[in-house]
């Protein structure tokens, strides 16, 4: 099994290279309401250009669930927004990684409207 141990790390580093490398070549990525992103350079440059919209994020992860294939992650995201503010959303992720043990299908559950609110 490949270690993710550091990927919400890349994450946080905003290091979207680092982070579509865990992705397999014809992974499948979609984000809150967002439409599906194909392809792991489709999902790394969808995530890069997310970084352009905010100053930074931080991940607390308060569990993990492993099932065979399926990874679930419970987490608190903390993102800094353009002004310097903070907002905190809660967030579950769920990947599937294929037979070469890459991430297939990466999917993110979270409304970020707090993040980009007015006041």
């Amino acid at each position: 099994m490949t270690s993710r141990s550091n990927m919400f790390a890349d994450i946080d580093r905003m290091d979207a290279q680092a982070w579509a490398s865990y992705l397999a070549p014809d992974a499948v990525m979609r984000f809150g309401n967002g439409e599906p992103v194909h392809g792991r350079e489709g999902c790394r440059d969808a995530l890069a250009s997310f970084y352009e919209l905010i100053g930074g994020l931080r991940h607390d992860v308060i569990e993990q669930w492993e099932h065979g294939s399926a990874t679930i992650v419970q987490a608190d995201v903390t993102y800094t927004r353009k002004d310097g503010r903070d907002a905190t959303v809660p967030v579950v992720t769920i990947y599937r990684t294929d037979a070469s043990d890459l991430i297939a299908d990466y999917r993110v559950y979270i409304d970020l409207a707090p993040v980009f609110a007015d006041g």
